[in-house]
């Protein structure tokens, strides 16, 4: 495949090592130290799918770039999703093809299946309490991270006695506590407690390397060309 890569931090150079290794072509890399290219420069003709990791204040309107060139686009930045709706309405204007997860290893989507049936069956069972806590290393900018916003919002969904979430501890019954820490080089834990008198359950997902969250933006940028709308990780994994 040819790809063109927005972003080259720590995920895009690890995207660019690991696709080079899977026989793809790395046609150009969007970014501030480079520019001279920007993602107008390419089309359809040129590349098979763009892979965004940028700031949340630059991702949206990279997204919005690569619908309007009619490239596909895999997005992996977190925290601009007050706009996501707008992108869904811009991709079926275009007739694109947007991929979008808040968190692309295997093991974290399966997390993210796992959370949604246990909140469904710990409501029906009165006396639980529960949170998200999630810990990043200290240069992650957005907090909470899209990851325990995602495992969030499927609590609310599915336990009928949280209504909201704050990133800070609960300070009413009905609150959602999802708390941050920011610390040292840890790539990403986030743990969801369920507590009563009688005993806790936790489900977690550790990362050990970002080796997880690579493979499964490449799976994403390997699948995602050929189909129309926007997609998630439950799409690709068939959940």
């Amino acid at each position: 495949m040819k790809l063109l890569l927005i972003g080259y931090g720590k995920m895009g150079r690890a995207i660019e090592a690991r696709a080079v290794a899977r026989g793809h072509e790395v046609v150009g890399i969007i970014d501030p130290s480079n520019p001279s290219l920007s993602i107008t420069d390419f089309t359809p003709a040129t590349v098979d799918a763009a892979i965004e990791f940028t700031h949340p204040d630059a991702a949206f309107t990279n997204v919005q770039a690569c619908l309007r060139q009619r490239i596909p686009v895999v997005c992996g930045s977190t925290g601009w999703l007050h706009h996501f709706q707008e992108a869904v309405e811009l991709c079926q204007q275009t007739d694109g093809s947007l991929f979008y997860a808040s968190n692309y290893s295997v093991g974290v989507n399966l997390f993210f299946h796992f959370n949604e049936y246990i909140a469904t069956k710990m409501h029906q069972f009165g006396g639980y309490d529960v949170q998200v806590r999630e810990i990043h290393h200290t240069q992650k900018v957005d907090q909470p991270s899209g990851t325990a916003l995602t495992a969030a919002e499927a609590i609310l969904r599915h336990f009928p006695t949280k209504t909201t979430w704050r990133n800070e501890p609960a300070q009413q019954p009905e609150e959602l506590a999802v708390l941050s820490e920011r610390t040292g080089s840890v790539v990403g834990t986030h743990i969801v407690t369920y507590s009563s008198e009688a005993d806790t359950l936790e489900l977690k997902h550790e990362a050990h390397t970002r080796d997880g969250f690579v493979d499964g933006a490449l799976l994403a940028a390997e699948w995602l060309p050929g189909h129309q709308g926007v997609f998630g990780m439950k799409d690709l994994l068939g959940l």
